[in-house]
């Protein structure tokens, strides 16, 4: 046990957050042709590009920490994901199915932002100053679409979803 250190854990959590990134770039396509919404379908085709940029920022950590770059399975993700799939068959056709894929989105990035904030702590108290900055610029893109997914919801999504269900 004794080579269970905070650096071994970093590079666990990073190897975590690469598997998350790939498979959620894979479902946002996905996503995006479920929803309804242009804005929605719109937020999930930036956040592809988003997606995109986040994972060569973790190419770049790994390069930092001399290591390669690998995925491990992360549950958590799988069973967001999950839901989401779920969310879109069960309310496919119906005025709640944005309303319940940009809560599944949400979860996502919620998902994220606790991983990137955690990742960046640790690089900054293991003296990882580039790999903290490349996190944390992954970690306001992270805050900033959640952002944008609540502006959506209140701006139309769940009163639409309200409205049908009167």
């Amino acid at each position: 046990m004794a080579d269970k250190t905070l650096d071994t854990l970093f590079h666990d959590t990073l190897k975590d957050i690469y598997y998350a990134e790939r498979k959620i770039l894979k479902s946002l396509p996905k996503m995006k042709r479920a929803a309804q919404s242009e804005d929605l379908k719109a937020a999930f085709d930036k956040h592809i590009g988003q997606t995109e940029g986040q994972i060569e920022r973790l190419q770049q950590v790994f390069e930092i920490i001399g290591k390669p770059a690998r995925g491990k399975t992360c549950d958590a993700i799988e069973g967001i994901l999950a839901e989401g799939d779920e969310i879109a068959e069960e309310y496919k056709g119906t005025a709640a199915l944005d309303a319940g894929l940009l809560a599944a989105a949400q979860a996502v990035e919620h998902y994220e932002i606790t991983r990137y904030g955690t990742l960046k702590r640790w690089a900054l108290v293991l003296g990882m100053d580039d790999a903290a900055k490349l996190l944390d610029e992954t970690l306001q893109e992270e805050s900033q679409t959640d952002t944008d997914l609540t502006a959506i919801a209140d701006a139309a999504i769940n009163a639409e979803a309200m409205q049908a269900a009167a």
